[in-house]
């Protein structure tokens, strides 16, 4: 079975360029596509979660999967290498119009797949190195990597939620409910009292009525 693969980005995008373009390609071969599989996906989503990725299971040993251009494969080498090696494999030949490349059961096949493989491999390489650079440039600059302490993001979740930690004061709620309603620690609660004089407020009223309604 012969199959044409087109992929476009968005809705707005039209694969009949693509179709015709193979199209062509199929005839100065002397093949005729059988199916065609058309597919509204960001090349950087991995292949194994679109079409293609349930297209490549269904497809047996001889059969053709014609493309315009690699890159409708996926946007990231190591992909199209897990793709392409898929295809190898499984003796699926894999060509493409726009870049003439033809990965089948040959020895030029073999050799320009070893090269995007060690191409691919390159890429990884640099962009952990690019990676670690940045990050102790980073470190070097005084900034604190990694992830901040989990107070941050509970300082954000009060935040969002003032009015609702102050509505629960007036209503004479404990501090201890409102940590308990929200999950954090007493610790976190008091840093953010301490940034935010209306939270304070209502505490010092809702502490006030308490005392007053002790002594009466």
């Amino acid at each position: 079975m012969i199959i044409g693969y087109l992929r476009v980005s968005t809705g707005k995008q039209h694969p009949a360029n693509q179709q015709d373009e193979i199209r062509r390609f199929a005839e100065s071969r002397n093949l005729t596509v059988d199916r065609w599989v058309t597919e509204i996906a960001s090349g950087k989503k991995h292949g194994k979660d679109r079409k293609l990725g349930a297209l490549l299971k269904r497809m047996k040993q001889g059969d053709t999967l014609i493309v315009t251009e690699i890159s409708r494969l996926s946007r990231t080498l190591t992909d199209i290498m897990a793709i392409m090696g898929q295809c190898l494999n499984r003796d699926i030949n894999l060509y493409t119009t726009k870049e003439g490349y033809s990965f089948d059961n040959t020895i030029n096949s073999k050799v320009l797949c070893f090269a995007f493989g060690l191409v691919a491999e390159i890429e990884r390489n640099l962009i952990s190195m690019r990676t670690r650079e940045a990050l102790a440039l980073r470190k070097s600059n005084g900034v604190i990597l990694g992830r901040r302490k989990g107070s941050y993001t509970k300082q954000n979740l009060l935040i969002e939620n003032r009015q609702e930690v102050i509505q629960m004061f007036n209503e004479g709620k404990l501090v201890s409910d409102v940590c308990k309603r929200f999950g954090l620690s007493r610790d976190t609660f008091m840093r953010f009292r301490q940034k935010h004089p209306d939270v304070q407020e209502a505490l010092i009223r809702k502490e006030a009525i308490r005392k007053k309604n002790f002594l009466m």
